[in-house]
């Protein structure tokens, strides 16, 4: 599953650079202005939000990749880069529903959300704790396979202090 992820982050990733340069090639070459803004600010603009975003999308496949090889939970920035790019897809996801007529951007974005999220619950404490203190003596341990018979020590109290 995490390397399906790492797949559709690359592609994404690809994508979004490649759409966002695209657009700031036609802002460019049709001289178009919003709002009295400068065509060449619009047109620079938009090919740096694509270059931006499209290593973000790089970055985050990269985690994804790197949890995929090493089977293990991401920590610390990894675990960070994937919750924000989930935020980013159920964002993206509400504006293509309300903004879109075409529902598949909808889907797209829920199902990468969907992805994210799952990579994030599989791989949180698959192995349990590792770190963990050893395993009490006392009463409260637990049954060993082996001596199903064998009874706990019963708990007494420490000794009264003596008056001395």
């Amino acid at each position: 599953m995490a390397w399906i992820l790492a797949v559709v982050l690359f592609v994404e990733a690809f994508a979004v650079a490649a759409l966002n340069w695209f657009l700031g090639i036609v802002a460019d070459r049709q001289n178009m202005s919003l709002a009295g803004i400068d065509p060449d600010a619009m047109s620079v603009s938009s090919k740096a939000g694509g270059v931006v975003f499209g290593l973000y999308f790089l970055l985050c496949a990269v985690v994804a990749l790197l949890v995929a090889v090493r089977d293990r939970a991401p920590a610390g920035l990894g675990r960070i880069l994937l919750i924000s790019v989930a935020v980013v897809h159920g964002l993206l996801g509400a504006f293509a529903w309300a903004m879109v007529e075409d529902k598949a951007a909808f889907v797209f974005m829920v199902v990468v959300l969907g992805l994210v999220v799952l990579l994030l619950m599989t791989y949180d404490r698959l192995e349990g704790p590792s770190d963990a203190a050893p395993a009490p003596d006392g009463p409260d341990r637990p049954e060993d396979p082996e001596q199903p018979d064998k009874d706990p020590a019963p708990i007494a109290p420490p000794p009264a202090p003596s008056p001395s």
